[in-house]
């Protein structure tokens, strides 16, 4: 057996020893955990009517259930060996309930460090043979909250950002993560594994990040809530990185106080971290209210509202809730179209990647693993059973041949998209008709999953806020035929608290989620004549 077939066979079997701490089919806990709020965990845990150590075998029975057996959903890339000994510990703590989080198993996204036995890969064979140097910020502070590390979620390889023609949710060690209301129907991406595994209760909350999309658009398709905060409110350190201006991470969860309750454990200043040191603080979970539309001033968005008749008919539902709530609606609200920007986005994406993914991988990645994007591109290329078998690497391509954060081009988009999305975009929208917030679709729903063309194109309100910096909530608004779609709120930076007070307040009048079916396809409507 030749070198290269033996380290093919060691990277493969890898991806499956992840999986060896966890029983194939352990007996369940008697615990409900698919549709349990933190809330519910939190004051069972505070009476000791459940303990840490239960509630986290729970979890990873489940997971074992509908990951690797069942749907085969493939949200987790690693289950964490040590998560029931972290819970027996907490159990084993004089003062139960210490907090926020504490004692409750969490899941965080796989591009975010940790320096324990898990990898931190983003998917990606060319990281497997080593770990994180240190913790990410944000897994400190979850780890000083009390929060259990339950395992970290697949995504789309790299947060998607290697090819043009990429499949969402796939990656090379994890697979392909499969949407756990229509099986055959894409989870979105990038972060598809944190929002299939809150969907289909393998947990309660996870962390993913985004870019431009990666927590609204899953959490919209797999019908739960995303908070996507202003780059900065959260720490950045640790995260295999993007785009060091539309990078961050957020909170996932089936309803919106669990995900304000996770966001506000990870959000703070982080002296590593210069972007969190200039952010203004917001208390996130202020406004959590059932009136928290009363006198709010909405701007609807309707060119962002697709073309489909049935996601429009639920965006009009809605509004007509947001108005029974007390909020003022200002209709046709514009927006500049990010088409006018797409290029420019597309190419500060680029440039920022090849930076900072160098930064990244000599700060935290093993001696013996790659250490630039040239480095990475060429692991691809020798490794393209593994790595290239559904898509090729062109955004990696395209990124290693731009020029610096110097390049003038750089700048020039850099400005374009500062311009149109957030001071002519966003911004002006809400001070021009005193808004507090704009809305629309998130996006349309699910499309069927193609591996022979890769993702497909459609409505979608991810870019206006992503490409800002600016805060964006979804939660869920309804479903068409199984599929459910998301309503999204937008606002100005750092008015986190208020978005999700109103989008708690919509939740609340409207309890618009539907819990996952596991249909392998969507039904036809109208029974088969013949």
């Amino acid at each position: 057996m030749n070198r290269r077939k033996l380290l093919q066979l060691t990277l493969a079997s890898s991806a499956f020893s992840l999986f060896r701490n966890a029983p194939a089919m352990p007996t369940p806990p008697s615990v409900s955990i698919a549709n349990a709020t933190l809330a519910e965990l939190e004051e069972k845990l505070r009476t000791r009517a459940l303990t840490s150590t239960t509630l986290t075998q729970a979890c990873l029975a489940r997971i074992a259930r509908l990951d690797r057996h069942g749907p085969m959903l493939h949200a987790m890339l690693e289950i964490n060996p040590k998560a029931e000994a972290l819970a027996r510990d907490i159990d084993a703590r004089a003062k139960p309930g210490g907090g926020r989080l504490f004692g409750v198993p969490v899941l965080i996204k796989g591009n975010i460090a940790t320096a324990d036995a898990m990898h931190t890969n983003a998917g990606s064979f060319a990281l497997e043979s080593g770990y994180a140097r240190r913790d990410a910020h944000i897994v400190t502070r979850l780890r000083e909250a009390g929060a259990i590390l339950l395992g970290k979620t697949n995504l789309s390889e790299w947060a998607n950002f290697r090819s043009t023609r990429s499949v969402s949710g796939w990656s090379g060690v994890g697979g392909l993560t499969r949407n756990p209301h229509v099986l055959d129907r894409t989870a979105s991406g990038s972060s598809s594994g944190s929002a299939v595994a809150v969907a289909s209760g393998m947990c309660t909350v996870a962390v993913g990040t985004e870019t431009d999309g990666s927590i609204v658009s899953p959490a919209s398709c797999n019908g739960i809530v995303g908070i996507k905060p202003t780059v900065g409110l959260v720490s950045r350190d640790g995260i295999i990185p993007i785009s060091h201006t539309q990078d961050t991470a957020g909170a996932m969860g089936r309803c919106v106080a669990d995900a304000a309750t996770l966001l506000a454990v990870i959000a703070g200043p982080d002296p590593r971290d210069p972007a969190t040191r200039a952010a203004k603080p917001v208390d996130v979970l202020s406004e959590l209210s059932p009136l928290g539309l009363k006198g709010k001033r909405i701007g609807v968005v309707r060119s962002a509202f697709g073309k489909s008749p049935e996601v429009a008919g639920l965006a009009e539902q809605a509004i007509a809730v947001l108005r029974a709530q007390g909020a003022i609606i200002i209709d046709g609200v514009d927006l500049p179209a990010s088409e006018k920007y797409n290029d420019a986005e597309l190419l500060v994406l680029l440039t920022e990647f090849k930076v900072g993914i160098a930064n990244y991988l000599g700060e935290f990645a093993a001696e013996g693993q790659a250490r630039d994007l040239a480095s990475l591109i060429a692991f691809n290329r020798d490794h393209a059973d593994l790595e290239l078998s559904e898509f090729n690497q062109d955004l990696f391509e395209q990124a290693d041949a731009t020029k610096g954060l110097a390049d003038a081009a750089y700048l020039a988009a850099l400005a374009t998209c500062k311009d149109l999305a957030r001071t002519n975009g966003i911004e002006l929208a809400l001070a021009r008709d005193q808004l507090d917030a704009l809305v629309a679709p998130t996006g349309d729903p699910a499309y069927p999953i193609d591996l022979v063309n890769g993702d497909s194109s459609g409505a979608s309100f991810s870019s206006p806020a992503a490409v800002a910096g600016l805060p964006h909530v979804t939660v869920p608004m309804g479903a068409v035929r199984g599929l459910p779609v998301g309503l999204s709120f937008v606002g100005g930076a750092y008015s986190e608290a208020e978005l999700i007070g109103m989008a708690y307040a919509y939740e609340s009048a409207s309890r618009a989620r539907v819990a996952p079916s596991f249909l392998a396809t969507v039904a036809l409507l109208s029974a088969a004549k013949g």
